[in-house]
């Protein structure tokens, strides 16, 4: 009867610190005493401080490894990515004139359509488009005049984007 009576009173205990550990809105140490460690000096230490780790970037690109498509804004280019290596590129793009930048960032493409027809611009015609941010896809487009914040491509590159990524894909534009 003991045992029973000291096994629920020590459930209560960690169901209480794991409570107050997820109402606390991190992540708590929740051990019994039993599982930690004895400190040897009687000084109390500050854990160390963490230090988010820094982003490893992709090779030849001004992307990290996790993009599956990287556009560079400045440099008017962009690639395709798998598991951080360049399958494809870098091809030259148009992005968003001034007013109605490409927005910079990372994204998932949202969805694709083939042939999409903007409503926006009076159905005119987006071949190839991937989605990736909110009315803004990679598509086939021109490649002398920028765009309303789309990333136009050549129509053998916005197949290319079209058939290589997938709906998730890890999208990244920089400056």
């Amino acid at each position: 009867m003991r045992i029973r009576r000291a096994l629920a009173g020590l459930s209560t205990l960690v169901a209480a610190a794991v409570l107050t550990a997820c109402s606390a809105g991190g992540t708590a140490d929740v051990r019994l005493a039993a599982e930690t460690p004895a400190s040897t000096s009687d000084t109390a230490t500050a854990p160390a401080a963490t230090v988010p780790a820094k982003p490893v970037m992709a090779a030849g690109v001004p992307c990290t490894i996790t993009a599956k498509a990287c556009v560079s804004l400045s440099g008017k280019q962009a690639w395709l990515l798998d598991e951080g290596k360049i399958v494809y590129g870098p091809v030259k793009i148009m992005p968003g004139k001034k007013g109605s930048t490409t927005p910079l960032g990372t994204w998932h493409v949202l969805y694709k359509e083939k042939l999409h027809l903007s409503r926006e611009f009076n159905n005119a015609p987006m071949p190839n488009s991937v989605f990736f941010y909110n009315g803004v896809a990679f598509h086939e487009g021109s490649l002398a005049k920028y765009s309303n914040g789309c990333v136009h491509l050549s129509a053998p590159v916005s197949l290319k984007f079209f058939s290589s990524l997938s709906k998730g894909d890890e999208v990244q534009v920089v400056r």
